[in-house]
């Protein structure tokens, strides 16, 4: 069976993916188009790319998370130098290593650009500090910012995607045209679960459609206990990270949606185990064949 496949953000909890992945196979289901957003965005790059749940299982179990950390070359040596460059950097980490990493593994299926992938295969959502907006790769690019969008590489939209703010520095992205400079980060500011995408209100449904959602579902629906100006900040942040996606999931049924509640790990831990790996991929195997009996 073909679907359409949503990946929501998570950091290093989308290992889940993994084993969710490989019950799919197991059961015959096959992705005719996929998005995402942060995390999501890069396990959507890897089936996009061709990548099948035993190649990817290999890849990121072998991988070292903690190699995504790269610093400056001062930094490395002086732990205290990237915070006392923070405010300019406006990132603890740089995420070079991670687009040259992931550059050489779309390399090795093929895939560089998007002209390289076919048409709507996939779409990565990201947000745009500069001019305060959602974007969305690679369908934004010549609106926004008058590139075409076949040149576009691939391994720089996850990049930009998986920015998480103040941990890895914003990607940027420079208009030909203007010359003004956008700042791009994780999507997940804006839309952490961009499963609208392929729901858009009066079009009909090609093919099922599936998210896969690295929360418990009654986060959605939790109420917020704001008492000081702290807690207000908090429910801010929660609010304007998840007020588009939870109004769309209370519009439509959660039927098709398979969430992963974990929180025995934070989404920044990269120095993950390989048992806490293998426990997370073991989970999202489990709850995918679980949710795929039920699946209407």
């Amino acid at each position: 069976m073909k679907i359409d496949g949503v990946f929501s953000g998570g950091g290093v909890k989308a290992f889940a993916f993994l084993g969710a992945l490989q019950a799919l196979e197991e059961n015959d289901i096959q992705f005719e188009r996929v998005a995402g957003t942060s995390a999501g965005a890069l396990f959507a790059t890897f089936i996009a790319a061709g990548y099948n749940a035993k190649e990817m299982k290999k890849i990121f179990l072998d991988l070292p998370l903690e190699s995504f950390l790269d610093q400056s070359y001062w930094s490395s040596f002086f732990p205290f130098v990237k915070w006392l460059t923070l405010y300019q950097t406006m990132g603890l980490y740089r995420g070079n290593y991670f687009e040259t990493w992931l550059q050489e593994k779309l390399k090795m299926k093929g895939i560089y650009k998007f002209s390289d992938l076919p048409p709507e295969k996939l779409k990565i959502v990201a947000a745009d500090l500069t001019f305060n907006r959602v974007i969305i790769f690679p369908d934004d690019l010549k609106k926004y910012y008058h590139i075409d969008k076949n040149y576009f590489r691939v391994a720089k939209a996850v990049r930009s995607s998986i920015s998480i703010p103040y941990f890895f520095r914003p990607s940027k992205i420079i208009n030909p045209l203007t010359r003004q400079k956008s700042y791009i980060v994780d999507g997940m500011i804006l839309s952490n679960f961009p499963l609208w995408l392929f729901d858009r209100e009066k079009l009909i449904r090609l093919r099922p459609i599936l998210g896969m959602q690295l929360t418990d579902p009654k986060h959605y629906y939790y109420n917020s206990k704001i008492a000081n100006a702290i807690d207000m900040l908090s429910a801010l942040i929660g609010t304007m990270r998840k007020a588009y996606d939870t109004r769309y999931i209370a519009e439509n049924v959660a039927k098709d949606i398979l969430f992963f509640p974990i929180d025995q790990v934070s989404a920044t831990d990269f120095n993950l185990t390989i048992e806490q790996k293998k426990a997370l991929i073991d989970l999202g195997y489990k709850r995918t064949l679980k949710f795929l009996s039920k699946w209407p």
